[in-house]
């Protein structure tokens, strides 16, 4: 296994660890700044997902760089992105940061175009990610930092930063979805 595939994988192992310091009931301390609070779980949490998300492009630049470009590769890399971003919502609306509407919006969207790659894939066609898809997955991740981070350190003065960050994340989301399907409207009729 290929130093690129290494690094999706341990993406993807990073997920459960994740989700633990986000959804298990211990504390281990709160970090307090005037009105503002938050746990150590929270801010641990955090780190290892932002930690997560960074090698997302690590392990694609390798690949390319390196000429290190594998099915396996091709594979794990959109699964563990869709892992590591659905994981996040998914334990943001059971702490009530997130509402579930805006989860299944976004994971929706995934699913589809993964849908849609399928199907180009079936025909011998690939659908490369846009620039738009790639700035939608950036904005997703800022917004869900916010959100782990309970808005620090914008909640101390009292900006809604994560409210901002979460609607613009639905907004690119949607608008890279219908790019998608714009952009590769003849995969769907090929197949019909």
């Amino acid at each position: 296994m290929n130093l690129p595939n290494k690094i999706t994988l341990a993406r993807i192992f990073l997920v459960p660890i994740v989700m633990f310091f986000l959804l298990v009931k211990f504390r281990l301390g709160t970090i307090q700044i005037g009105d503002f609070s938050m746990t150590y779980n929270e801010l641990i949490a955090s780190l290892i997902f932002i930690l997560a998300a960074s090698t997302d492009g690590l392990d694609g630049y390798i690949a390319r760089k390196k000429k290190l470009i594998t099915n396996l590769g091709k594979f794990l890399d959109p699964l563990a992105d869709k892992l590591l971003i659905s994981a996040a919502l998914i334990s943001l609306v059971e702490m009530d940061r997130l509402d579930a509407w805006i989860a299944i919006v976004i994971i929706s969207r995934e699913f589809a175009v993964t849908g849609l790659r399928l199907i180009a894939a079936a025909d011998g066609s690939v659908i490369a990610a846009s620039k738009l898809g790639k700035l939608k997955t950036w904005v997703q991740i800022i917004a869900i930092v916010a959100l782990m981070l309970n808005n620090f350190p914008f909640a101390t003065v009292g900006f809604p930063f994560d409210t901002i960050a979460v609607w613009a994340a639905v907004i690119i989301t949607i608008l890279s979805g219908v790019d998608y399907f714009i952009k590769n409207k003849s995969v769907i009729h090929l197949s019909s």
